[in-house]
């Protein structure tokens, strides 16, 4: 497994983690280089939809995640699938970050896409140049592969746990640990 972060790549936070931000999060780095990284958290769903976050947005029943604790008042977008909105950035095959929200728009509207080919999320998750090999190094992270599937997870709130699990034995064992362990 290449254990250095890149675009594409996912960071799962260690089980002891307790900054409330990342505590047993997923995030899917959609850029890193050398002035920094920015990601967002997978495993975060709000309790609204985008129409109930943007006025003007038509009705599209696809849930708004929380991306991250910067610029929450911001919103982005991951996509899925072989329809590229102008734009967009491809961050694995078949997997799209961002785009133009008028035709994004207008895509929902005549019908062309559907709501769980999307993650929207306010705000996002960045890192100053090094940061993220400065905290790999202090062990608050794991790098590893995903697949738009993990991503597109109808379970967001097993994300973390599945994704460790599937990783083998010696990550399988951090799945299960407790959230406090001073009261198990």
């Amino acid at each position: 497994m290449n254990t250095n972060p890149a675009k594409g790549k996912i960071l799962i936070s260690e089980p002891f983690l307790n900054d409330p931000n990342f505590k047993r999060t997923i995030i899917l780095l959609t850029e890193h280089g050398d002035d920094g990284s920015i990601g967002f958290v997978m495993n975060k769903p709000t309790d609204y939809k985008i129409h109930e976050v943007i006025e003007e947005f038509p009705k599209f029943d696809s849930i708004v995640y929380y991306g991250g604790p910067v610029q929450f008042n911001t919103l982005q977008f991951l996509y899925k699938g072989e329809n590229v909105i102008e734009g967009s950035i491809e961050i694995i095959p078949g997997l799209y970050w961002g785009g133009s929200f008028d035709i994004l728009k207008t895509l929902i509207t005549s019908g062309a896409v559907e709501p769980s080919d999307f993650r929207f999320f306010l705000g996002y998750s960045g890192w100053i140049e090094g940061q993220i090999e400065d905290e790999l190094k202090l062990n608050s992270w794991i790098v590893s592969d995903t697949t738009i599937e993990n991503i597109f997870s109808d379970e967001p709130d097993k994300l973390w746990r599945e994704t460790l699990k599937g990783m083998g034995r010696k990550f399988a064992i951090l799945a299960s640990f407790p959230e406090n362990p001073s009261v198990n």
